[in-house]
């Protein structure tokens, strides 16, 4: 029987789930970002978003869901990246944090996975600090690197 891998994160602690992490994979730009699938509620395709006044500039606005109102982030411009245009790939990610439902434009779904390497520490691969407090780890599965993301920080709640 094979030795099973412990995942943890930048703190040390032991984030493995019996043979791995699931993420939500997901494309902003050139570069696979990943999230908990247990933070993530739903896929959407994209929709009308109102745009709120005075909203922080990473806020792109709001949208209904279902009688209740989501607010949207445009994750590229909350993580510095350059935008583009919105395709037909384009999806609203709805994801949960502290009970707060929260809608994060992405460029494209592009799976489910799960993580059975260790997270590289996130200190060592990013000098940014600024940037450095919205990634969680990066994910290493073969040489293929998924960033993932600390949503907590993004959302912009207090830690």
């Amino acid at each position: 029987m094979a030795k099973q891998e412990v995942l943890t994160n930048d703190l040390g602690e032991d984030i493995s789930m019996g043979e791995g992490i699931q993420i939500v994979a997901f494309k902003l730009r050139d570069e696979e970002y990943g999230v908990n699938i247990f933070q993530v509620q739903e896929i959407r395709n994209l929709v009308d978003i109102t745009r709120v006044p005075f909203a922080a500039s990473y806020i792109k606005g709001v949208i209904n869901l279902r009688g209740s109102v989501l607010p949207v982030i445009d994750l590229k411009k909350r993580l510095g990246l350059e935008p583009t245009p919105y395709t037909d790939k384009t999806r609203i990610v709805t994801v949960k944090v502290d009970d707060l439902p929260v809608g994060m434009l992405v460029d494209s779904v592009t799976e489910v996975l799960t993580i059975r390497s260790k997270l590289v520490d996130t200190k060592k691969a990013i000098n940014d600090k600024d940037i450095g407090k919205f990634l969680s780890g990066i994910g290493n599965m073969d040489g293929r690197l998924v960033i993932m993301l600390n949503l907590e920080e993004i959302v912009g709640l207090p830690g």
